[in-house]
């Protein structure tokens, strides 16, 4: 189901909680709300659309790729970039890294590994903040 998006700064910096296998349904929710903005969208996090849970979704190629619980556990190649949001207007500065690899559950609650680069990269760590709290 389309959610509507969240713009209130204070729910966005609250950090997300772990999910489990009693969550995969956000896994829809994320995939038809970042279909519905697909013109000015290539990720988001569940706290985007008010729910406090560690999911993002990433539109990496030609399909979106739902990741629960990811982790971030490699990172290099640091570089200055600028970065939209649709939750926030404008465009803000903020260092990412070329090269990450991610761990985390997939919509078959699988543990994966996903190395990826450059925008892919950029997307992860994106949403990756937004898990967090934290806002560019």
């Amino acid at each position: 189901m389309i959610k509507p998006i969240v713009t209130d700064i204070h729910q966005l910096q609250q950090p997300s909680k772990p999910v489990s296998r009693a969550d995969l349904s956000l896994a829809r929710d994320l995939k038809d709300t970042l279909a519905a903005h697909q013109d000015a969208c290539v990720g988001m996090a569940a706290n985007m659309i008010g729910v406090h849970k560690r999911v993002i979704i990433a539109q990496l190629g030609p399909l979106p790729v739902v990741m629960f619980n990811p982790q971030l556990i490699r990172k290099a190649q640091p570089y200055q970039t600028k970065e939209g949001c649709l939750s926030l207007a404008g465009q803000r500065p903020t260092t990412r890294y070329q090269r990450i690899t991610v761990e985390f559950f997939n919509e078959h609650w699988q543990r994966q590994q996903l190395a990826l680069t450059d925008f892919a990269a950029e997307i992860v760590q994106h949403e990756l903040d937004h898990c967090q709290g934290i806002i560019i």
